[in-house]
């Protein structure tokens, strides 16, 4: 989820996850239909919570209720009606401190003679009921996850939950304070167990020869969605292991020496690379290698240890030019894909026969999607554990080792590695199957409306972290995963939807880490997320989000929107994808598209996406101060970002910069729409290289989709997260071409723009061969080079980058698609016209510049072209080219 671009706008962006510029709404529906299955996703609905439940129990002693009388009222429990009485109240600072959304509401103090109640009346069916002024009786469910938090939070908080052994034999221990009873279904034979009353944990001891048996819990509780009684039977939350299709838990120990693969406890990673220099590689297990030929272990986890292969070597070239880091789309336990090999269904067609414009592919691939091997992994089954069809065997523990193996292998290319983390939402709630939280704790972990239905603004049953309990799972999930898989990082999805207080938790708990005791050095591991500000929880509304705006200063990073949004232009849910933006014609090689305007309109958005560039490029610092296209000194904060500032970070690191990610059609194919369509290979090349080189050479941490430097397509799909291995998978070897012109895009996501998408596909100038391939590829690693090596892109502080980057030409006579920027002891010139242009910058006549030897003995030959007068300080630069100058 990206925002506004699923992202955010672009799923990113604000959406699925962020905002390029999309609506609210557009952004949900974005990222329903990335984190459900196709079957369900497009007749997805709000998730039912306790039914019409408008009052919320806060804490011991005060009940609110939206819609109540401020007369007196009472709480009725269980079916012989015990009653707890309330009386008009007010909220108390605190109170209004934890709850904003309410304190408009009627709130009533519970009577202190019926406060002894409250643990037992939880474990029951709960009304609230009023006598009306109208002698009608008023009644409505209760929330509860307040009262919770507030009788066994503090306690429980502190607990271990889950599988935890001592001295090999086994303690599980799963929170379940509403539950009437508790007990453990292991290896087919029931075990009671013991409730701890002043956590609401219910525990069992084992033996040693619980080791490796499969087990889930017996939860007889009260489930508002039903409206009765139930007896749950679940997996653990805080399960360590599973079995196929995670139908079971497994008592498993992480640390058995068996779990280990060799050298493990001795492994030596590379060097750790601070967050704001970090260049990242976002990959998804299966598309990395289930169509590499060279691979040994096609869509698994050990493809990322066959050192050999066509991926892996494309890895490690990448590492050695400077990238740092490979983000792995979600790899826990995740609910729509069938674990088993025998059991995922493939496209039963002779895909490659059909046309490049056809719509036979993506039909023929809807008809199994819902039952293949495919999905991103949005949709969390359990939290903790890996999931099991990319193992070579989805039961018992394979899926522990090779996880491990495959961080191995990583470490051994170069690489840190980064985990995709998906604690917003979980893929069901109330009664379903593929509900384990809400199952246990009926109307806890869930996020609730005012009206007691599960938020669903996340794409799916939204997750409450501001709750105690849910909080703590988030913060003890990332720690093991750091812990016990050595993993080097975590990118939270749709972040703005925890509190701050959650994320900062999180850095704090990972901050505690040591390698003498932990065996890893938890400060060394970097945090980002989509810091998107929509939902019920928008403009801090129920808690201090993790948005942009606000994780700024936390050295936790958020992915901006701003600038991709000026190097793409439009917004991904143009009606039109023809918008163009910067790195894509704007203005400078308009194509036939009536929504870019007038030219003298084309011009003026090109020059402020010009601007918002330039931001970008500071690593979007807030206080950042320059001349803007019209001559005006502003700050970051002041230039205008569809109604927001533009830049928010308080230092460099703050804001991640990317040019495209998993959401959203790949940039080949954003170009692809944008570009006028004579627009050849090879120039098509050049403005991918250019659109990269704006994330790539900026301050501050770069995002990368796989094979983005590959001119990876995925055939105009702006929503291939269940597309299957047609549309996904990576082409490592140029011969088998980028993906473009794999038939029209499924029709569910992507119908609308078929008109626009036909004639592209059956354009054969579109499909691009091995040399432009391979010439962007080698441009931009060339760019990974200069900035691993030039310590002018790693500044710390606002008041660094201020004194050391400048835009000179920046102003009202700046060149349209041009843009210059100066930094330390370098010059960058970024010429996105399809004309050779010269850049004078009067204050350097006399200095000594040349082209970067990185790229004046590179494999670009037109780059290497790139001059510099001194007696006029003058930089001539290609057409289509990025040119990076340095002094001496």
């Amino acid at each position: 989820m990206n925002g506004p671009l699923r992202h955010g706008p672009l799923r990113h962006g604000p959406l699925r996850h962020g905002p390029l510029r999309r609506t609210v709404a557009a952004v949900a529906m974005v990222l329903c239909a990335a984190a459900l299955p196709a079957a369900s996703a497009a007749s997805a609905a709000p998730t039912p919570g306790p039914a019409d439940a408008r009052a919320q129990w806060i804490d011991r002693d005060t009940v609110i209720w939206k819609g109540a009388e401020r007369t007196a009222a009472q709480l009725e429990s269980g079916t012989h009606g015990k009653r707890i009485r309330l009386t008009p109240g007010t909220l108390s600072p605190s109170e209004r401190l934890a709850y904003p959304h309410l304190t408009g509401y009627p709130a009533f103090t519970v009577d202190p003679r019926d406060r002894g109640l409250a643990r037992t009346a939880l474990r029951d069916k709960l009304l609230a009921t009023q006598r009306r002024a109208d002698g009608q009786r008023a009644t409505t469910g209760v929330q509860i996850p307040g009262v919770l938090d507030d009788l066994y939070g503090a306690r429980a908080r502190h607990a271990a939950l889950g599988p935890v052994f001592h001295h090999g034999r086994p303690t599980l221990s799963v929170w379940a304070p509403t539950a009437r009873t508790v007990a453990l279904e292991l290896d087919g034979r029931t075990v009671p167990m013991r409730r701890e009353d002043a956590t609401g944990i219910w525990r069992v001891q084992g033996t040693r020869d619980w080791a490796g048996k499969p087990y889930r819990y017996l939860v007889t509780v009260w489930a508002p969605t039903v409206g009765k009684t139930v007896t749950n039977k679940v997996t653990d939350p805080y399960s360590t292991a599973l079995t196929a299709d995670s139908t079971r838990s497994l008592v498993t120990d992480l640390d058995d020496p068996k779990l280990a693969p060799a050298g493990w406890s001795r492994m030596t990673k590379p060097a750790a690379v601070p967050l704001r220099r970090a260049r990242i590689q976002e990959l998804q297990i299966r598309d990395f290698s289930v169509e590499d030929r060279t691979s040994r272990h096609p869509g698994q986890y050990l493809a990322l240890t066959d050192r050999r292969s066509d991926g892996m070597r494309h890895l490690a070239s990448l590492a050695r030019s400077g990238t740092s880091y490979v983000h792995l789309l979600p790899a826990f336990d995740f609910a729509t894909t069938p674990e088993r090999r025998a059991d995922q269904e493939r496209p039963g067609c002779d895909l490659a026969s059909y046309a490049p414009g056809s719509d036979s592919q993506q039909d023929c691939v809807g008809k199994s999607a819902a039952h293949d091997a495919y999905n991103w992994g949005y949709d969390p089954l359990h939290y903790t554990v890996p999931e099991g069809s990319y193992a070579s065997d989805p039961e018992g523990t394979a899926r522990t080792v090779e996880f491990r193996r495959m961080v191995q292998g990583l470490n051994g290319a170069g690489l840190r590695t980064v985990m995709d983390v998906v604690y917003n939402h979980t893929a069901a709630s109330g009664q379903d199957p593929h509900s384990v939280l809400d199952r246990i704790v009926p109307g806890y972990y869930q996020r609730l409306l005012d009206d007691g239905g599960v938020a669903t603004s996340t794409c799916c049953s939204g997750t409450a972290p501001e709750h105690t309990m849910m909080g703590k799972l988030v913060v003890d999930s990332v720690v093991t995963w750091a812990k016990e898989y050595k993993v080097d990082g975590f990118r939270f999805d749709l972040m703005g939807h925890h509190p701050k207080a959650n994320i900062l938790a999180v850095r704090k708990a990972l901050d505690a880490l040591t390698p003498r005791k932990d065996g890893v050095d938890g400060k060394s591991v970097v945090l980002y997320g989509e810091g998107w500000n929509f939902g019920e929880a928008a403009n801090d509304a129920r808690f201090v989000q993790a948005t942009q705006r606000n994780m700024a200063g936390t050295g936790i990073a958020t992915f901006s929107d701003r600038a991709r949004d000026a190097v793409r232009g439009g917004s991904p849910f143009d009606a039109d994808p023809g918008i163009q933006g910067f790195a894509s014609g704007l203005y400078t090689d308009p194509n036939s598209s009536k929504g870019n305007g007038s030219p003298a309109e084309q011009r003026a958005r090109l020059l402020h996406y010009q601007d918002l560039i330039k931001v970008g490029l500071t690593g979007n610092l807030a206080d950042y101060t320059f001349t803007d296209t019209t001559g005006h000194r502003v700050k970051g904060s002041g230039v205008d970002y569809n109604g927001a500032p533009a830049g928010y970070a308080v230092a460099p690191g703050d804001a991640l910069a990317y040019a495209d990610a998993h959401d959203n059609e790949t940039l080949y194919d954003t170009l692809a729409y944008k570009l006028p369509q004579r627009t050849g290979a090879a120039d098509r090349s050049r403005m991918q290289v250019l659109a990269l080189a704006t994330a790539a050479l900026s301050q501050g941490p770069a995002l990368s989709q796989a094979g983005s430097d590959l001119l990876r397509s995925k055939s105009l799909d702006r929503n291939s997260f269940d597309s299957g291995d047609w549309f996904n998978a990576l082409h490592w070897n140029c011969a088998d071409g980028n993906g473009f012109g794999r038939g029209l895009p499924p029709a569910a996501d992507n119908k609308d723009k078929w008109p626009y998408a036909k004639p592209l596909l059956a354009d054969p100038a579109l499909r691009p061969g091995c040399a432009a391939i391979s010439d962007t590829s080698a441009a931009y690693r060339d760019l990974l080079r200069i900035h691993a090596t030039e310590p002018a892109f790693g500044l710390t502080t606002t008041t660094a980058v201020q004194k050391a980057l400048s835009f000179p030409l920046s102003g009202k006579a700046e060149t349209p698609g041009v843009l210059t920027m100066r930094l330390g002891n370098l010059v960058v010139v970024f010429n996105a016209t399809p004309h050779r242009q010269d850049q004078t910058v009067h204050d350097l006549a006399g200095e000594r510049y040349a082209l970067h030897l990185v790229q004046a003995h590179g494999a670009d030959r037109t780059t290497a072209t790139a001059s510099y007068a001194r007696s006029s300080g003058t930089f001539t630069v290609p057409a289509r080219t990025v040119a990076v100058y340095r002094h001496g």
